[in-house]
């Protein structure tokens, strides 16, 4: 039972990383449509993106309802 408890927990944690990906995946799009948009603003547009990316990744690590801290706390039990 224990296992099986382990193996729903790792998908919950995969099906978070997922949502990251997803997160992830809608910046960088926007980031290509606001750039075919106005050319000029490309620089600008793409420091914006790195910052939506690393602001992004760093909720899902930080938050501790987060699935990573899920999979941790799985694995070393």
């Amino acid at each position: 039972m224990l296992e099986g408890a382990k193996s729903m927990g790792v998908g919950a944690a995969t099906i978070a990383s997922a949502g990251a990906a997803i997160g992830i995946g809608n910046v960088f799009s926007s980031l290509i449509h606001s750039v075919a948009r106005n050319p000029s603003l490309a620089k600008q547009s793409f420091g914006y993106a790195i910052f939506g990316l690393c602001s992004n990744r760093s909720y899902y690590i930080v938050c501790p309802n987060d699935g990573l801290s899920d999979l941790i706390r799985i694995l070393i039990h």
